[in-house]
């Protein structure tokens, strides 16, 4: 991979560090958690589209599905409560996992609590493929979450934490790609099994296949170290300055282990972060902590992965061709994301932010006019032409790849490189727990909203992309070239959120010498 796809960017101090086979190495081992929750957004779909399954665990809406005859209202064939608490009920398990996983990675270190998620993922897939009834497939689904949500709230901050500044967007994305990898494997399988097996051992294999995401994110954590940051701040200083100078294959890495070093000092005087995270000095980046999740659920790119293949069956595609297209944006969604890798360190992330927003925005219109005029408010489409069902895959797959470099990525990387040491895990947790707050809600009520809105759907979604591009447009400063631990000056530079920060946040306290020069 040519170092130029990576080209630094400028801004604050600059540490030595290069791009090495180690680092890179080190954080695809790390990335892969980014698997298990790829593949649980991508499964889920999938499988609550087969026949079969809804037959086993859900005979009302299979019945209410079957029974809908072409010149009903499609839009509410799927509209089931039940259903979909199958799908989003993992998320309120990620929701409180998030904030026990903040104190592990704080405690014991980041890669225990990813391993951690490999562990309770590989479980609750092993619950899931040998269900037997709703029961045991909720069990399994939020034991899934559980492993979600430690590994959500670990791999971003020990991606930001171990990549060299003038490429963690970069390499802090590889957790996105992963996402959008377990995806793609997910409608794979999904569409193969379906196609070429059938039957109880489809979505049995489908369900029961989440062992192997696991399975390797435990594995790879296994050959990790932990993060610099991580040991210094559990008072392992040789340690850390030893992984650091391996990470950064530099003879001298003084400068930024001493302001590592000082920036944990100052965490240890922080006793209650959760307390302390809501002072008026972390004002600023709480808000983005808060929203950009929030805003990340809003483009109503979760509805498209979740549920493809039921909104592809809805505008009249047929079991094995929703698979199918599903898989072909799982593939636009994993291609799109490369986008981002190599043009985060070099446009920014504010640009990536508006232009993939506007992107989404277009196709968002253009996908509620192509409905409207085919479905009306009365959900009957008649005949559905291969051209109409064809354009109308493309502009979603349009609206994908503009999720896929933007709103997809830097909705990972932004909140875990704007917070400070002393409350870094803390914000995480927020930033993990809004998101899945969130996304349960959008998984939980889609269907009713289909159903409900009808072809309007989009244009809620739309609203929102506007709201949040005005957002960003106006409030968040550039990161990029900032160094993880001077974050601060970009945000006492600001001119709205200056205002937060007093003449004592300025002061730096004095190093403890023995501790500089270990």
């Amino acid at each position: 991979m040519a170092g130029g796809a990576f080209a630094p960017a400028s801004g604050g101090k600059e540490y030595p560090g290069k791009f090495t086979g180690r680092v890179f190495l080190t954080c695809i081992f790390a990335a892969t958690g980014g698997l298990i929750f790829g593949y649980d957004l991508g499964i889920s779909g999938g499988v609550t589209s087969m026949d079969v399954f809804l037959k086993d665990f859900f005979p009302d809406v299979y019945r209410k599905e079957s029974s809908v005859k072409p010149s009903d209202d499609q839009y509410c064939k799927f509209d089931s409560q039940i259903l979909t608490l199958f799908t989003s009920s993992l998320y309120l398990a990620a929701l409180v996992s998030s904030i026990g996983a903040s104190i592990a990675t704080r405690t014991y270190g980041r890669r225990p609590t990813m391993m951690a998620s490999g562990v309770l993922f590989a479980a609750g897939a092993i619950v899931n493929g040998l269900a037997k009834n709703v029961v045991m497939l909720i069990v399994g689904r939020l034991l899934l979450g559980f492993g979600i949500g430690c590994a959500n709230q670990s791999v971003p901050i020990y991606l930001s934490e171990v990549a060299p500044y003038k490429f963690r967007g970069a390499f802090n994305m590889m957790f996105q790609l992963f996402i959008t990898i377990g995806i793609l494997i997910a409608n794979l399988l999904n569409y193969v099994l379906a196609r070429w097996v059938g039957g109880d051992t489809a979505w049995r294999l489908s369900l029961g296949g989440a062992i192997v995401p696991g399975l390797i994110i435990l594995l790879g954590s296994c050959f990790l170290s932990d993060s610099p940051n991580s040991e210094i701040e559990r008072g392992n200083y040789e340690k850390a300055k030893d992984l650091l100078l391996k990470l950064r294959q530099v003879d001298n890495v003084d400068e930024e282990f001493n302001d590592l070093v000082e920036a944990s000092e100052k965490a240890k005087l922080v006793k209650h972060a959760w307390l302390n995270i809501f002072k008026r000095k972390y004002r600023p980046q709480l808000v983005f902590a808060f929203c950009i999740p929030m805003f990340q659920q809003l483009t109503g790119m979760n509805v498209i992965v979740f549920y493809a293949p039921v909104l592809f069956k809805t505008i009249g595609f047929g079991s094995n061709a929703s698979l199918f297209s599903s898989l072909i944006t799982g593939i636009v969604n994993m291609l799109a994301t490369f986008v981002s890798i190599f043009t985060v360190d070099k446009l920014g992330r504010r640009k990536l932010f508006l232009m993939g927003g506007t992107q989404m925005f277009i196709c968002q219109i253009v996908i509620t006019i192509a409905i409207a005029m085919k479905f009306g408010l009365s959900g009957n489409p008649g005949v559905i032409s291969g051209t109409y069902a064809g354009a109308v895959v493309a502009f979603i797959c349009i609206y994908v790849a503009g999720f896929a470099w933007s709103w997809g990525p830097l909705g990972w990387l932004v909140p875990s490189e704007i917070f400070p040491l002393e409350v870094r895990s803390a914000a995480q947790s927020i930033n993990v727990s809004v998101n899945m707050i969130f996304t349960f809600v959008i998984a939980q009520i889609f269907t009713a909203m289909l159903c409900h809105l009808k072809f309007g759907l989009f244009i809620c979604f739309a609203v929102c992309v506007v709201i949040m591009s005005i957002f960003i447009h106006r409030l968040l400063p550039e990161t990029k070239g900032i160094p993880i631990e001077e974050m601060t000056t970009v945000w006492r530079s600001h001119p709205h959120w200056r205002k937060y920060f007093d003449e004592d946040d300025a002061k730096v306290e004095t190093r403890p010498k023995d501790i500089v020069s270990a």
